[in-house]
């Protein structure tokens, strides 16, 4: 069993939610999560690996190591969370894996956490009708999974993964509840003319304050494929997120949403004999494109058409550095 560093500052959770990959790339993008591994947790064998127990002789079970802080996430926030990751009444599968070591369970190593644990699976009970299949037990060993294991879906992006994502998003609302977060309108405001001409380029002013449009194929972000987030070039708002962009051919950068429904405004546009829907951002009141109908279906229907003139982009990598850490869950890398 890998030695346990009972003196550790911070807590730690043990979560087992069929296949390890994708509950540990969950984990790992809610804010106060310090650090996530995998490994095997509360089996008879030592020493065992990944070939052994998916034998299921060994009884171990697919198990994240989550080591949280909880003076920026709570407990509780962090069981919820896994709740809406797994079905908690399928035993012994989930997703497209079968089998004990797919089995659900939540592990303590902290003695005082229990009743809590208990608590939110009570909680969790109420929703079903069928029993829940969670185990709720101290961790008795955990012995950390093969390197290539550690982090998989950050070194194979396409690789396999049963989790869906979108509910990270839950934890992006309950963090905008003050004036300090990086959702919130208090944050942004709208420099004076004289300021944004100092701050833009030509171009940009002409875009986001006098209604223009950049040329197709001309902007810096109709065809740019990185990790991050859009902001107001104006102001610093968050507006759309790399993993909403899609390719629509049209030339402008393409979004299926922004990154909330609050941060921008639309309204009719008639110019140019045209009736079209205007969209812009909301604190900076700068005009960003239009929205069209004619998105693809399985992305909700609507096409985001903006201007990359309206934007600066913030790389994942430097999201936290910024000040826009609490909207990393919401950007797929």
């Amino acid at each position: 069993m890998d030695k346990l560093d009972f003196q550790d500052v911070l807590p730690e959770i043990y979560f087992a939610g069929g296949c390890f990959w994708g509950v540990e790339e969950y984990f790992s993008r809610i804010p106060g999560v310090k650090s996530t591994s995998v490994g095997y947790a509360n089996g008879t064998a030592e020493h065992p690996d990944y070939r052994s127990v998916c034998s299921g002789h060994t009884g171990h079970a697919e198990t994240v190591r989550v080591q949280y802080d909880d003076s920026q996430v709570s407990l509780a926030l962090l069981v919820r969370q896994f709740f809406k990751i797994i079905d908690p009444v399928s035993v012994d599968r989930q997703g497209n894996d079968v089998g004990s070591q797919y089995r659900t369970g939540i592990y303590y190593l902290n003695p005082a956490d229990r009743n809590e644990l208990a608590a939110l699976l009570k909680e969790e009970q109420a929703q079903h009708a069928a029993p829940l299949a969670v185990e709720l037990l101290p961790l008795k060993s955990f012995w950390r999974a093969e390197e290539h294991h550690q982090k998989y879906l950050r070194k194979n992006p396409g690789g396999y993964c049963h989790i869906d994502f979108s509910s990270l998003k839950d934890i992006v609302s309950e963090r905008c509840a003050d004036d300090s977060d990086a959702l919130s309108p208090a944050r942004y405001r709208k420099p004076s003319d004289e300021e944004l001409r100092r701050l833009l380029s030509p171009e940009e002013y002409h875009v986001t304050q006098l209604a223009g449009t950049e040329r197709a194929f001309s902007g810096t972000f109709w065809n740019h494929r990185e990790a991050g987030i859009y902001v107001d070039a104006a102001t610093g708002e968050p507006l759309f997120s790399s993993s909403d962009k899609f390719d629509s051919g049209c030339g402008w950068p393409s979004f299926c949403r922004p990154i909330d429904d609050d941060v921008i405004r639309v309204r009719l546009d008639t110019s140019l004999g045209m009736r079209r829907v205007e969209v812009r951002s909301r604190a900076g009141d700068s005009h960003l494109g239009h929205v069209f109908p004619d998105g693809p279906q399985e992305l909700g229907g609507l096409r985001y058409c903006i201007n990359s003139a309206a934007l600066r982009f913030i790389p994942y990598e430097k999201m936290e550095k910024a000040g826009y850490g609490a909207l990393k869950p919401l950007v797929t890398i």
